[in-house]
């Protein structure tokens, strides 16, 4: 099966409007094994709207399209379509009594423009939408099928779950592909594909690669008789040739395997941050339950703040400034200490834009204290991402993943140091 999502709405074209229902629509089907080979937007304008879903028919046998159904002028979905297949507007007087209905039990009139929403062009099948009035359809045309249904998001997410996911599962014919998601952190997409080239090689495996900041998805696709044991197969491949930098699969994330291994062992962790204001805090609570294993954290992000509120001597403060490694092992021992935590997690550095005590951007020392003398520090010089804002969001973001990370490692018995593809990390942002 081949799917082609058609998004229509002037407010999508100009930005007033995020294009989520792709995002959204594009998960769920590769979820369901189902392939979604192009998204296109196209403006409130009926040929245009014709013409992409007749382009988009040419190449696959189903479109889904969101938007254009409603009760005003500019709704203009169903003519586009049922001019394309050659046949009347019709109403459904199903549709149109629950319009009628609705609006009475509301004390809202009855306006004639409302009742647009109860038409659907001739030969098509009305798809309910539990969420609103507007009237989904399925129309055959073209050798394919075109599902259209509303721009609401939670509309949309109604009638795709209750209406259209079945019915594609019950046409798709074939092997149901599977799908795994393994996830990595410290590790540039490409040093990752570089050592996942045998991998590529391999008969129906496909592998995409997802990066985010200083994290990289590798999703993995399998396809054919045996395709659960061949996915099995190939994650273990795949963990085999990256080692410890897959730090999770699917929807898990890094913060959520922090949080599990310090409950294996029934331990706590508080935090000590400069540069990151607070944002490592944030990641360690969005998880419910995370108070189970996160004691607190202290933002001590004015150089005097971190001798008063975490211990930090003030000499080694004055011989070395802020952005120092003995300064975040300091901060890391004070934060376990003051909160009575297992672990304390720290980093301070330098996010940017400018130089800061003869520092670069990027420069940012890690540290974790834990039980009895044990001490981990890591200092690192991130690679910036172009200049101005832009660096400092993604200093920030990066610092935290890097702190996460680091904690990870030293509660699982890893090495701490730099990964593996260190070096390729300046080459690929300055590239």
């Amino acid at each position: 099966m081949r799917v082609e999502l058609v998004m229509i709405g002037d407010e999508l074209l100009i930005g007033d409007t995020v294009n989520g229902n792709a995002a959204w629509l594009g998960r769920q089907l590769t979820d369901s094994g189902i392939d979604v080979a192009r998204s296109v937007v196209v403006g409130d304008d009926e040929a245009v709207i014709g013409e992409a879903v007749t382009a988009a028919l040419a190449r696959a046998n189903v479109v889904i399209t969101t938007g254009g159904l409603g009760p005003t002028p500019d709704d203009l979905t169903r003519e586009a379509l049922a001019k394309a297949a050659g046949v009347p507007i019709v109403r459904d007087a199903a549709a149109a009594d629950w319009i009628r209905r609705r609006m009475a039990d509301r004390g809202l009139p009855l306006r004639p423009m409302a009742l647009r929403m109860a038409e659907h062009p001739e030969g098509a099948t009305p798809l309910a939408n539990p969420m609103g009035t507007a009237l989904a359809f399925r129309l055959e045309l073209g050798g394919g099928a075109v599902y259209a249904l509303p721009g609401v998001p939670g509309e949309v997410r109604a009638i795709f779950t209750g209406s259209v996911l079945p019915d594609l599962l019950a046409r798709r014919d074939g092997h149901i592909p599977v799908r795994r998601t393994l996830r990595t952190a410290l590790a540039w997409e490409s040093a990752i594909a570089t050592r996942l080239v045998p991998v590529e090689a391999l008969d129906d495996i496909r592998l995409a690669y997802l990066p985010g900041i200083a994290e990289v998805r590798i999703r993995v696709t399998a396809t054919g008789p045996d395709a659960p044991a061949r996915l099995a197969h190939v994650e273990q491949m795949i963990r085999d040739l990256l080692g410890p930098v897959v730090y999770g699969a699917d929807d898990e994330t890094l913060d959520q395997v922090v949080h599990r291994l310090l409950a294996e062992r029934s331990a706590t962790v508080a935090t000590a941050e400069s540069l990151t204001g607070g944002l490592l805090g944030a990641r360690l609570t969005d998880m419910p339950g995370s108070s189970a294993t996160f004691r607190g954290g202290v933002v001590a992000y004015a150089t005097d703040l971190k001798a008063g509120l975490l211990d930090v001597p003030r000499d080694l403060l004055a011989a070395h400034g802020a952005v120092h490694a003995d300064v975040a092992a300091a901060m890391a021992r004070g934060v376990s200490e003051r909160l009575g935590a297992t672990y304390g997690l720290a980093v301070t550095g330098v996010a940017g834009p400018d130089h800061q005590d003869g520092h670069s951007v990027g420069t940012v020392h890690l540290s974790v204290a834990g039980p009895g003398s044990e001490l981990s520090k890591v200092s690192v010089r991130l690679p910036t991402p172009g200049s101005g804002p832009r660096v400092r969001h993604w200093v920030r973001d990066a610092t935290v993943t890097y702190a996460l990370d680091l904690l990870r490692r030293r509660l699982l018995g890893l090495p701490v140091d730099r990964p593996w593809d260190a070096d390729s990390q300046d080459r690929e942002v300055r590239g």
